[in-house]
């Protein structure tokens, strides 16, 4: 919508509110141009490849007031907002300016705070604390960054950079007030009045955190489903839902993705296959298993399915069941409970998972260690023996590693061992809490959910920063292929795609519909 500018004093007065434009724009409610800048900016999206594309000129986002291009919408309380940023050209001027902002209002000269990375490859977080003041800023100790993460906490803002594959670079400002109900989006400035520069933003996500009264198993928030090609690391959202689901995996066709529904709704324990063609979701039949958690692995030949159900035949503790690919009466497998399922052997002859078991009759708390047994039931078998919480066994597609993490020497690692339990050998050795090991179907790579340290070893909650992370099988440096804010139901089953180029896996926000 272009509107004719005035001039003086009353320009001076209005131009923002004739600037902006009320027309969506993907996310965003509004789109245009803040302060009046000479050459005016656009904001356009693409809904095939979700990529933003913004053009602006402006004199800068600095001082006592600003120029700039800007893509937004209101939000109240706390976000956080993430994307990959990219200029497009060599540029003008060094300074040219990229990134995401929360700002006031959308006058020029309003209070806000920004996470900027500039044409130089100069990183810092930016503000302004009263309208009309001078504008300040900490630089990072990062140079062109091509992720950036704004997060409000409160009156806390944290804004965490990275050059995409590497860990988060963070820098916090407390005790800014912009009010309860703020404007954030992405922007872009040219940093030279007479200049018109470009730039495109991937993998945006606006996301409502989980509220500082969360309680864990009690509280959910809405769930996202992603597909990430690996190599190239394009993300692409398929859909979300207010009602809370969790761990896809891939049908062996490649034609839907199965995950269960979490949650405390009506629907909780159910599954449900995602058509991939209408991208939407379809009923599953389980049986009587309706109180399916977050374990469903197929087989390798993708013939059959293993569940993790917590009925009433065994008084609310998960067993394992298995029932065929394309559902029906589930059978039971386990004789012990709690026993949470995770792999089948490439024969289809057995299953491993995670057991609680009480290693003295006197014990009050169940120490969980891996289990296999065989797909027609009897006795498990323990395999290894080691302190800490052992979980998360998978079989490598050649049957000749089982892949598990655990605590063993303290944090949570990755770690293998023979089908028989014998040859343990520890596979990541970093600052990371890793979990759950997923193999490529080629059998390449390995990819994992990594939490920081702040995270205890033995947890893996929902609702956190966490990372997926991906390593050649044959070893080698792990390497970041998503930010994620979620954790618990992320990646818990084996969800690559049948050829192995794609991941599929589940973030959250509160915002979802």
């Amino acid at each position: 919508m272009k509107l004719p500018r005035l001039t003086g004093l009353l320009a001076g007065s209005l131009i923002l509110a004739l600037n902006v434009s009320a027309e969506p724009v993907g996310q965003f409610t509004d789109h245009g141009d803040v302060g009046g800048p000479k050459i005016a900016g656009s904001s356009r999206y693409d809904s095939a490849s979700q990529e933003y594309t913004l053009s602006a000129g402006g004199t800068n986002i600095w001082g006592t007031k600003d120029e700039f291009q800007f893509a937004s919408r209101k939000i109240k309380g706390d976000f956080i907002l993430r994307a990959r940023v990219e200029f497009l050209g060599k540029g003008t001027d060094p300074h040219r300016k990229i990134g995401w902002m929360a700002r006031s209002a959308l006058d020029a000269d309003a209070p806000y705070i920004d996470a900027v990375a500039h044409g130089d490859g100069l990183t810092s977080l930016q503000f302004r604390r009263a309208k009309g003041g001078e504008s300040r800023q900490f630089p990072m100790a990062i140079t062109k960054p091509d992720v950036i993460q704004l997060e409000r906490r409160g009156n806390l803002y944290t804004f965490s950079a990275a050059r995409y594959g590497e860990p988060f670079i963070k820098s916090e400002l407390a005790d800014l007030d912009l009010g309860e109900e703020v404007n954030v989006g992405l922007f872009l400035c040219a940093h030279n009045p007479a200049v018109e520069e470009k730039a495109v933003f991937r993998d945006v996500q606006v996301i409502k955190p989980a509220a500082a009264t969360f309680t864990p198993y009690r509280d959910y928030i809405g769930s996202v489903l992603h597909v990430l090609t690996v190599q190239s690391g394009k993300l692409e959202t398929l859909y979300s839902s207010a009602e809370p689901f969790e761990a896809p995996n891939w049908l062996h066709d490649g034609s839907a993705l199965l995950y269960n529904v979490s949650g405390r709704g009506d629907n909780r324990g159910l599954l449900r296959r995602f058509d991939l063609a209408t991208r939407t979701p379809q009923p599953f039949d389980t049986g009587f298993a309706t109180r399916n958690n977050n374990d469903h692995v197929l087989s390798f030949d993708g013939t059959m399915l293993g569940i993790s159900h917590q009925g009433p035949e065994t008084s609310g503790r998960s067993s394992v069941y298995i029932l065929p690919a394309t559902g029906g009466t589930p059978r039971m497998v386990t004789p012990l409970q709690p026993s949470y399922f995770h792999g089948w052997s490439p024969d289809g002859k057995w299953l491993v998972y995670a057991g609680g078991r009480k290693e003295k009759a006197e014990d009050k708390v169940d120490k969980y260690d891996i289990y296999k047994i065989s797909v027609d039931g009897g006795p498990e078998t323990k395999l290894g023996a080691a302190g800490g919480r052992s979980d998360g066994p998978e079989y490598s597609p050649d049957g000749k590693w089982i892949y598990f993490n655990s605590t063993r020497n303290g944090l949570m690692q990755i770690w293998r061992m023979k089908p028989d339990g014998s040859e343990p050998e520890q596979v990541t050795s970093d600052e990371y809490n890793n979990w759950f090991p997923h193999i490529s179907p080629d059998g390449k790579w390995i990819a994992m959910i990594s939490y920081g340290r702040e995270i205890g070893p033995e947890d893996h909650p929902y609702y956190k920063h966490c990372y997926l992370r991906l390593m050649p099988i044959a070893n080698g440096p792990a390497r970041i292929i998503a930010y994620v804010y979620g954790g618990q139901g992320t990646i818990n089953v084996p969800s690559w795609s049948p050829d192995s180029t794609k991941i599929a896996f589940v973030s959250n926000s509160d915002e979802v519909k």
